[in-house]
């Protein structure tokens, strides 16, 4: 008896719903967690600079992300283009491979961002919080949020809406309330020197940047549910676009908003002012009240619990998928026996991301940027760039605007974020990175695929 084919992907993703999508992963915790961080970063609110070159470089991988996402409209973003692009039974093995391999390294690191944004703002509530409590916090919440995506969610829809219409009320509320109280010779009230040209304004502007790449992430989520989305070629690259720049005003009006109310000397280094923790439930109690501020604070809590729970959900799906077409460990591929989500990937995601909550929010930053940029970023302007020489002729609804420069300028700008990383961060980016390369040799091995199955059938 021959079984019916799956129904194919229903493309009900138009531009409002991937604008959308896009900016729901884009805003979460970030904002509230990132601004003691960037001010630090440079000494002062000159640190804004790192939201500028951030800025150009999420638009210019952006157009490299809008052509390789409207030429390959596919499921897995990232995974598919790598693949297609370097050979999909050859090198694109290597890249779809080591992909994932960062992803399973990376995606908790963001997630655990979020369980360590969620502890830190938790201290506005529970006075002279420790560090083993925060231990136990993040541990707590981590499991929570794993037993409450353990099972088949059927009103997915309705609790990633519910937790989204919080978020935004948090955005709304900040902005409005710094609008209403902004004080411009507090807010521009920059140090001496704040912009004298040396190795530490360099280094500290590659600090500023990374934590501004940071928050602009998901500008390309669109991307991996492209099987979903009606006109990719059309939706795909202007939903990019609008969620990049909207979002990148949001950041800039929140920014603005709390450095105008509360004196960026007052947590600034955040390392010696525990107050850096909690800064907008700070900004929120100077201008209304501890009680105000409390009942904020919750919501920032809702809103940092959000978007660890969308995460978590997500990135538990890439691995699965990757096994299940035989380009990652099998074991990865396993769904659940009787209520069918991929629970292998789940744990396996949901525990690293518990573990890496225990270091600090700059420390896990600092590594995600890191371990994304060889394989996921740089790799993509390489597809980008073998697609255009290998498959001249393929359809492409949208083609870079100036090409080859807003792949030169991502990649430059990727380089120097790299460059300007510490050494410790780099050698663990490297360091994870061969030891992919290391484990895709003995998976391969095993396997008798690529690039040893080419050698025996030469001999």
């Amino acid at each position: 008896m021959i079984s019916a084919a799956p129904p194919p992907m229903v493309r009900r993703f138009g531009l409002i719903h991937a604008t959308a999508l896009n900016m729901t992963n884009m805003i979460g915790i970030g904002p509230f967690i990132t601004i003691p961080l960037l001010m630090s970063a440079l000494g002062g609110p000159q640190a804004m600079l790192g939201w500028l070159v951030a800025l150009v470089i999420v638009m210019c991988d952006g157009m490299v992300w809008s052509e390789l996402g409207a030429a390959l409209p596919g499921s897995g973003g990232s995974f598919g283009y790598l693949r297609q692009g370097y050979g999909a039974e050859t090198v694109g093995r290597l890249m779809g491979f080591l992909f994932v391999w960062q992803f399973v390294l990376s995606g908790p690191l963001e997630i655990a961002s979020g369980y360590i944004g969620f502890s830190q703002y938790l201290g506005y509530l529970w006075k002279g919080i420790t560090t083993r409590q925060t231990i136990l916090v993040v541990t707590i919440v981590g499991l929570a949020n794993l037993a409450l995506l353990y099972r088949r969610i059927t009103s997915i829809a309705t609790i990633t809406l519910a937790l989204w219409i919080g978020t935004i009320v948090t955005v709304i509320v900040v902005i409005v309330t710094g609008a209403l109280h902004f004080d411009p010779r507090v807010a521009f009230d920059f140090p001496p020197g704040a912009f004298n040209l040396s190795l530490g304004f360099l280094l500290g502007l590659g600090a500023a940047s990374r934590i501004g790449v940071y928050d602009y992430l998901g500008y390309y989520d669109v991307c991996y549910i492209g099987d979903e989305v009606e006109n990719p070629g059309r939706v795909i690259p202007r939903s990019i676009l609008i969620s990049t720049v909207a979002v990148a005003l949001i950041y800039l009006a929140i920014n603005l908003s709390i450095i105008g109310v509360v004196p960026w000397r007052d947590f600034v280094p955040a390392a010696s002012h525990p107050q850096s923790n909690f800064v907008v439930s700070i900004f929120m109690e100077r201008t209304y009240g501890p009680r105000v501020a409390t009942l904020f604070t919750a919501m920032i809590l809702w809103t940092a619990f959000g978007s660890v729970f969308a995460l978590l959900l997500g990135y538990s799906r890439v691995p699965y998928a990757a096994a299940k077409g035989g380009y990652f460990f099998k074991v990865f591929a396993r769904l659940h026996p009787s209520q069918g989500f991929p629970y292998v990937s789940l744990v396996v995601l949901g525990v690293l991301s518990i573990l890496a909550g225990f270091v600090s929010l700059g420390m896990v930053i600092d590594a995600l940027i890191t371990t994304r940029i060889l394989v996921q970023f740089i790799g993509q302007i390489g597809a980008v760039t073998l697609l255009r020489r290998r498959a001249p002729d393929m359809p492409r609804p949208y083609r870079m605007w100036l090409y080859p420069a807003p792949s030169l300028v991502a990649l430059l700008g990727w380089i120097f974020i790299f460059a300007t990383t510490p050494p410790t961060v780099v050698a663990f980016g490297l360091g994870a990175l061969l030891l992919g390369a290391l484990c895709f040799g003995a998976w391969s091995w095993n396997r008798r695929t690529w690039p040893f199955e080419a050698r025996r059938a030469a001999t």
